[in-house]
C-alpha cells in the first residue's frame, strides 16, 4: 500500500517568496507493522549483518532506576502478543477479564523482572534504509555504501538510548547473521522496536520557525500576510497564524531522512561536528509518533480514507512502539565530511 502526504493548504511560498529558496526534500518513512527480511528497508527489523563480523556492543555505564521492571526482549514481545490477543477479543470490562489462565500466569512471571545485566549489552536494531528505497540517502563523503544500519543501547545515555551508525555495500554481504545476539535486559519496553516495513515518500518541507530570521517570523506572525490565500485559509489560525505555518506547512512529523531539523524542545543549537568542525546535516528522525493532534493534516491521504489499525498502547499513531523522551523526536545529525566522524544525537 503506497501512502501519500495530501498536497499542502496553500503555497507558502507563494505569500511569503523568501522561503523558496530554503526549500528541502525529506523522505518519509512511514513505518506501519510487518515481517521485513534483512533485504528490506525497515524500523526494527533483522539486518543484512555479515556473519564474520562482531555485533555492536555498549560498554555502559547501565544503571537501573530502582523502579521499573527489568524485562528481555522476548517478554516485552510476549506482553505485546498477548495485549494485542486481549484487545481483540470480544468480553467485558475491566480487560483483566478476558485475559486467559495461561495469559495470566506469563505477564505475572514477567512482571516478577529478572536480573540487572552486568557487561557491555548487545545494541537493538532501529533501523535499516537502502538507498534504493531512499534516493537521497548518501553516505558522507566519497562512500560507495548503499545501505544505512542504525542501533541502539536500550538503555538511557543519560536520557535516551545512545545510538550507533553503520554504512555498508549490500554486494559485499555474501554470509548474513541468522541469529544476532539480544541484551539480556532493556530499560524500558518502548527501547524495543516493533518490525516495521517502510513505504517512503518525498516531500517538500521548510526550516523550523524557530530557525526563520526575526523579520521573517514577524510576517508569519501577521493574519494580514496570509489573506491572500483566500478560501484556502483555516481562519481558526487567525489569533496565531504562525502554528499554521508550524502545523501544516514547514516540517513533516514522523520518521524520515533529510529535510530540516525539528526544533521545540529547545531554541535552535549549534550542530557542528566534533572531529573537522563542518557543520552536521539532518540524517535520520526516529519518532515516537507519526502524527500529533496539530499535524493530522500531514496523515497519508490512503490512511485518511481506510485508517490502519493502531496497536494497543499509548500514544496513538505509535506504529514502531517506540517511545523516545516520553514523547519526543531522537534526531541524528552525520557530519558530511566522513562516515567515520561522531554523529549528533538530538531529543526535540
Amino acid at each position: 500500500m503506497s501512502r501519500t502526504t495530501p498536497p499542502r493548504p496553500l503555497d507558502v511560498t507563494a505569500l511569503f517568496p523568501q522561503l523558496a529558496p530554503l526549500a528541502r526534500t525529506a523522505t518519509r518513512l512511514h513505518p506501519r507493522p510487518g515481517s521485513p527480511t534483512p533485504h528490506d528497508s525497515s524500523v526494527g527489523g533483522p539486518m543484512l549483518w555479515p556473519a564474520d563480523e562482531p555485533w555492536p556492543r555498549c560498554e555502559g555505564p547501565h544503571e537501573w532506576d530502582g523502579v521499573n521492571e527489568i524485562l528481555s526482549p522476548e517478554d516485552v514481545r510476549q506482553l505485546r502478543r498477548i495485549r494485542a490477543a486481549v484487545a481483540n477479543r470480544p468480553g467485558g470490562d475491566p480487560p483483566v477479564t478476558r485475559y486467559t489462565p495461561e495469559e495470566l500466569a506469563i505477564e505475572e512471571r514477567i512482571k516478577a523482572g529478572r536480573p540487572w545485566p552486568e557487561g557491555p549489552i548487545a545494541m537493538l536494531p532501529v533501523a535499516q534504509l537502502y538507498v534504493r528505497d531512499v534516493p537521497l540517502l548518501r553516505p558522507p563523503g566519497q562512500s560507495e555504501a548503499d545501505v544505512l544500519q542504525v542501533l541502539w543501547c536500550p538503555f538511557d545515555h543519560p536520557a535516551h538510548p545512545r545510538t550507533a551508525l553503520f554504512w555498508r555495500t549490500a554486494a559485499t554481504v555474501s554470509d548474513v547473521l541468522d541469529a544476532p545476539p539480544e541484551p539480556p535486559a532493556i530499560q524500558f519496553p518502548t527501547y524495543l522496536p516493533a518490525p516495521c516495513l517502510l513505504t517512503p515518500e518525498q516531500v517538500t518541507e521548510y526550516p523550523s520557525y524557530l530557525e526563520l530570521s526575526k523579520e521573517l517570523q514577524e510576517e508569519l506572525g501577521d493574519w494580514r500576510r496570509w489573506q491572500a490565500a483566500g478560501s484556502a485559509l483555516d481562519s481558526s489560525y487567525e489569533l496565531a497564524p504562525q502554528e499554521l505555518y508550524v502545523d501544516m506547512l514547514s516540517i513533516s512529523p514522523g520518521w524520515k531522512t533529510g529535510g530540516w531539523t525539528r526544533w521545540g524542545l529547545t531554541d535552535p543549537l549549534p550542530r557542528i561536528c566534533s572531529a573537522c568542525g563542518t557543520e552536521a546535516v539532518p540524517l535520520l528522525t526516529i519518532a515516537t509518533v507519526e502524527s500529533n493532534a496539530g499535524t493530522e493534516s500531514w496523515d497519508p491521504e490512503e490512511e485518511q480514507t481506510n485508517p490502519t489499525p493502531l496497536p494497543p498502547g499509548y500514544p496513538p499513531a505509535n506504529f514502531t512502539m517506540i517511545d523516545v523522551a516520553s514523547g519526543y523526536d531522537l534526531q541524528l545529525h552525520a557530519c558530511p565530511a566522513s562516515p567515520d566522524h561522531p554523529h549528533i544525537e538530538l531529543v526535540q
